[in-house]
Parts: C-alpha cells; structure tokens; sequence
C-alpha cells in the first residue's frame, strides 16, 4: 500500500492506495488507522483501494489537535477529500466509527455512494463503547496516565477485539506506534466528539440510496453485539455476512471474507446487477 498524502482545506489529509479501476474507499475505526486494511487490499479485485485516514487518527493525530473530530464531521473532511482527489462515486466501506462515517457521509451526499459495505459498524445505541465513554468521563485521569498503563489499555482494548492473539500482537505492533507517540491524550482528544446522535436518522435515508449493501459482523464482538449486525441487515434489506469464530476486528481476522463481501458489491455495481437478497445469510465457522 502506498501512502499518500494531499491538503485538503488547510488539513493535511493521508491514505493509503493500491490497485486499478472503479473506487473503493475504506475508513477505519478509533484506535487504528489505515493500516487496518492491510490485509484486505491485495484481495480486492480490478478496483482503486483508497484508505483514507480519519483527521486526528494514526499519522493525522496532530492534524487533529483543535478540530471537530465527531463522526459527522469526518464525514465533511472525507467529502471534501473527494472533491479534493475528484471522486464522483465510490464504493465505501466502513469500520466500527469509520462504518458511522461512511453511513453519515451517503447520507448528505448520496451520490458519491455506489455500494455499501459495513463492518461491525456504530449505528442505533450500540455506541460509544465502555472504554470511550471510560474515557470521556475521566479525561484526565486517561491522559496523565503514563505511558505503561496506557500501554496496558491499549493493549487489552485490541485483544478484546481479537479472537487470534497472534493476529491481535500484530495489530498492537501496528497502531500502538501512533499513540507511543503522541500520548493517551490523543485518544481522550478523540473519545471526547463521539455522540451516538450523530448516526440517529440515518437509516430511513439509507434504505432510499438504492445501491447494494453488504454487512459484516463478528458474532463475537463485545463491543457492538451481534444483534446489531442482524438490524442492519434487516433495516438496509443488505447481504449479511455473520462471522461465528470472530470479534470486532474482522479486516484483521477475517480480511478474505471482508474482500469477498467487496468484491460482491463491485461485481454488483459495475456488472449490472443488483440482487439485493436480505435473505441471504453467509456464515462462516
């Protein structure tokens, strides 16, 4: 994956790319950064895999330092980074908080949207999760807390999503760099513009966007639980993939099942075809 870089507005924005053809964006969620993608990329066929970086995540945290970083904002900063890279239509993808982004983002601007894909996503009430919330109501208690305690926390945040602990030291070694650099205050600097209002009424105007939907989700997620997946499924009449043997960070466990879900929408966008089946249900052991 190479990275790229451009200012957008005055905000130096990054992402990762690779490949060739029709657009496929995907934005991550908190505690990581496009690197979540990094297994799921190489399997995406004939498309442009565009892995934009949330303002104020990863590489971007000090880009981040005095602005908005709530979801409905990032769906502005995204917006303007199509305009920016002249995207007219894409199909997004979305992750945890980057599935409430990309949501927020098809929202207000409808016809950038070509397909939708949404992994273990925030939507309803299954949002902000313990540790943000944690977090909110004890920043300063987060943000002093030396570097090996937040270690520790950080460590543990990303187990918890995991169900291979080798796959979960890996991710650790990944995106722990960012926040060893810039401190825990970072990650209060991000928890404290999380509001579940944001994703509210969303939706009703989803379902109207007429483009194929797939979700994705973790059966064993303890963050967002699976119930939520199904509602999605049902809500959006979307493909569901249920994953039995897996928590929240499927693009790290899963990345092949996350590609094939991809592949589906492109194939459905660019092929013609849209059958969209709230009926079909995949399960993988």
């Amino acid at each position: 994956m190479k990275r790229r870089y451009h200012d957008v507005r005055g905000i130096r924005m990054h992402w990762r790319e690779a490949g060739k053809g029709p657009p496929v964006v995907m934005v991550h969620g908190i505690a990581t950064s496009p690197s979540l993608w990094r297994y799921v990329m190489p399997h995406i066929m004939n498309a442009h895999c565009l892995a934009w970086e949330m303002v104020g995540y990863g590489g971007s945290i000090p880009q981040g330092r005095d602005l908005d970083l709530s979801a409905a904002r990032q769906a502005d900063y995204l917006i303007e980074w199509f305009k920016t890279l002249r995207i007219k239509r894409a199909v997004l993808v979305g992750h945890g908080l980057g599935g409430g982004v990309v949501q927020i983002a098809a929202k207000n601007s409808p016809t950038v949207c070509a397909g939708l894909v949404l992994i273990n996503s925030v939507g309803y009430d299954n949002w902000p999760t313990a540790d943000v919330k944690f977090a909110r109501r004890f920043p300063g208690l987060i943000g002093r807390m030396p570097e090996s305690a937040f270690r520790f926390f950080f460590r543990r945040l990303l187990r918890m999503g995991h169900v291979d602990r080798h796959r979960a030291a890996q991710a650790f070694e990944v995106h722990w760099p960012y926040y060893a650099r810039y401190g825990a205050r970072a990650f209060v600097q991000q928890a404290r513009y999380l509001d579940l209002r944001d994703t509210r009424e969303l939706i009703p105007v989803l379902r109207n966007l007429n483009v194929p939907v797939s979700v994705i989700w973790g059966a064993r997620d303890r963050q967002f639980p699976a119930h939520y997946g199904f509602r999605f499924a049902r809500d959006l009449d979307a493909t569901f993939h249920y994953i039995l043997k897996s928590r929240h960070f499927v693009p790290e466990d899963h990345p092949e099942v996350v590609a094939d879900a991809i592949n589906h929408v492109l194939a459905q966008v660019y092929d013609g075809a849209h059958p969209r089946q709230r009926e079909l249900r995949h399960r993988y052991g």
